[in-house]
């Protein structure tokens, strides 16, 4: 069976998970990570040496990075569906993928960081402020594309529209304004409506350190 190591709060382990379940496969599921520990053990090191979740564990092949976890499990399970057979198609997820993880996440994760993740008197608040600007920009891209096409790949689903589904159920869940973009609002309503993304990435996050660290706790 896949084996999987991380808890389930995290955005990277949620990746994984859901496209696991996307694929309609079995796995088990190992909670360490964040408050559960676990990471700097030696039999953790031996299978991921940056002490970082997730680990994916298939048969004799065991990785790490939510990413390349994701594409493998697509390109070995998913051809043709979480995997788009078309070169066209198969190329914008590729594109779509890694544009979201260098040109959102990182301020996705500013903003989560420190409206979340550490105590009020903590917080930065012109790191937000430079964060939300730049979503605003890079979001119209995003809203732009998907003005043409139902997913970030062209007419199905696909490991391309992962990334950005995780993050966005996070920052949709946050305080403050967000961006007008109706085409991302129709894609993260058509997202809400796969189970699998119901199961694994609609949990609670918080909107403090308190919230988070019960959530956290709450979902192992």
């Amino acid at each position: 069976m896949i084996e999987v190591w991380g808890r389930r709060s995290s955005s990277n382990v949620q990746k994984v998970i859901w496209a696991l379940d996307e694929l309609g496969l079995e796995f088990k599921r190992h909670t360490v990570g964040g408050g559960f520990g676990g990471t700097h053990d030696p039999s953790y090191l031996k299978m991921n040496p940056n002490a970082l979740v997730p680990v994916l564990r298939d048969g004799d092949i065991t990785m790490f990075e939510s990413n390349a976890i994701v594409r493998y499990l697509a390109a070995r399970y998913g051809e043709g569906g979480l995997r788009p057979t078309a070169p066209r198609a198969l190329a914008a997820a590729e594109q779509w993928m890694d544009w979201q993880q260098l040109n959102v996440v990182p301020h996705i994760s500013a903003i989560f960081w420190n409206l979340v993740r550490v105590p009020a008197d903590q917080r930065n608040d012109t790191a937000i402020a430079q964060a939300n600007a730049r979503l605003k920009e890079v979001l119209a891209i995003a809203d732009a594309t998907l003005g043409s096409s139902a997913w970030f790949a062209g007419d199905q689903f696909s490991f391309g529209d992962i990334v950005l589904g995780v993050l966005y159920w996070r920052y949709s869940r946050m305080d403050g304004e967000r961006p007008d973009t109706p085409n991302i609002r129709r894609w993260f309503e058509a997202l809400q409506q796969r189970p699998a993304y119901r199961k694994w990435v609609m949990v609670e996050v918080g909107n403090n350190i308190a919230e988070w660290n019960a959530n956290e706790k709450a979902l192992g």
